[in-house]
């Protein structure tokens, strides 16, 4: 099946990742490129976990997992090998309309995470929903080295153009012909 992809705005949400290994730290490190606001519910912590953690000051409880620890939350990654906590918490889920993703358990699943770039404003995310996460990776990496680190500084002229110059057709064809040559003058291309 093909995930619909979509950009979540995690301003005022809050997120709940149960488990403390190594699959929890990875979705912890791409989550804190979006949010802050997040809790972590685990018996153990990797060592990068705890660091993560306490550098970024991040609420954590170690214990297990409790029915209705996800109740106040917004999107909760199940990170853990137990299967059937992985599928509890699932149905759980659905009670408080909380989005749930339980690692490598696509029946468990609301939403997945796509290999992704994040370049200041630009963010590209990449899928094969689930037939190749090497491939959606590899594609991440090539398309990583295609855009030039500049890309920030140019969004950023885009966006004050955008802001400045009145709406309309003569804007939008300026604004496609600066990326379009702005895209042409990168030399991998």
């Amino acid at each position: 099946m093909a995930y619909f992809p979509a950009f979540l705005k995690l301003d005022n949400k809050k997120i709940l990742i149960v488990g403390g290994g190594f699959i929890a730290y990875e979705k912890l490190d791409h989550l804190l490129d979006f949010t802050k606001d997040i809790s972590v519910i685990a018996l153990d912590l990797s060592e990068d976990m705890k660091r993560t953690i306490e550098n970024n000051n991040l609420k954590f409880e170690q214990r297990a997992y409790k029915v209705g620890d996800i109740k106040d939350f917004a999107v909760v990654i199940v990170a853990v090998d137990d299967i059937p906590l992985q599928a509890k918490i699932f149905e759980e889920s659905k009670k408080y309309n909380c989005l749930c993703n339980s690692v490598d358990s696509v029946d468990y699943c609301d939403f997945i995470f796509p290999s992704y770039i994040k370049k200041d404003d630009l963010t590209i995310a990449v899928s094969t929903s689930g037939a190749s996460p090497a491939m959606a990776k590899r594609i991440r990496m090539y398309l990583e080295d295609t855009i030039p680190d500049s890309i920030g500084e140019f969004l950023r002229e885009m966006k004050n153009l955008r802001k400045t110059l009145p709406k309309g057709k003569e804007r939008m064809k300026m604004l496609d012909e600066k990326a379009k040559k702005y895209i042409e003058s990168w030399k991998k291309w």
